[in-house]
């Protein structure tokens, strides 16, 4: 209880210090991101922006009090189960339903560091796809599914944040 009502004043006040025109429904994009960045250490702005779209359950641009606090309920104490939910969701970048080569291929290569070198980078973002695939995809169709995405995380915990970080540090 006193988690939820620190949560909810913390809101409250983040939601009055937004400028934006949704100030009075709640907090923007930018401030949003502004937290995940200042609060959380998140750099990656293609993360930041399904982290943000995960929590904004209605798709107004804007997080009401009950999204914050849940998705924040999920973000800072959820359970494994919840977690690789919250995971997939970011993850699966078009909402079909599945985390697709193409989307493996564009998560990973913004959240690795650019190496300078003579070759493609693009390749080895490539092949690090299919070592991904070769893991994860139990069923083999050459996409991840929530179910292959689940069977290899509780395989090995590590694979929840496999495509860039979207939960914040332990500490």
């Amino acid at each position: 209880r006193n988690e939820v009502e620190s949560l909810i004043k913390l809101f409250h006040t983040l939601a009055a210090e937004s400028r934006d025109r949704f100030a009075a429904a709640g907090i923007d994009r930018n401030m949003f991101r502004n937290i995940l960045h200042c609060t959380f250490g998140m750099t990656d702005d293609m993360i930041m922006d399904r982290v943000f779209r995960t929590f904004d359950k209605d798709n107004d641009s804007c997080i009401s009090v009950i999204e914050w606090v849940e998705g924040l309920s999920i973000f800072l104490r959820g359970t494994l189960e919840e977690k690789m939910k919250y995971c997939f969701e970011v993850y699966d970048l078009n909402g079909d339903g599945y985390i697709s080569r193409e989307e493996m291929f564009h998560m990973l290569k913004n959240s690795l560091l650019k190496q300078p070198s003579e070759e493609d980078p693009d390749e080895g973002i490539k092949d690090l796809v299919e070592i991904t695939l070769k893991k994860m995809d139990y069923d083999h169709d050459g996409k991840l599914s929530f179910v292959d995405f689940e069977k290899a995380v509780r395989d090995e915990n590590l694979l929840l944040e496999a495509f860039g970080p979207c939960l914040p540090d332990i500490k």
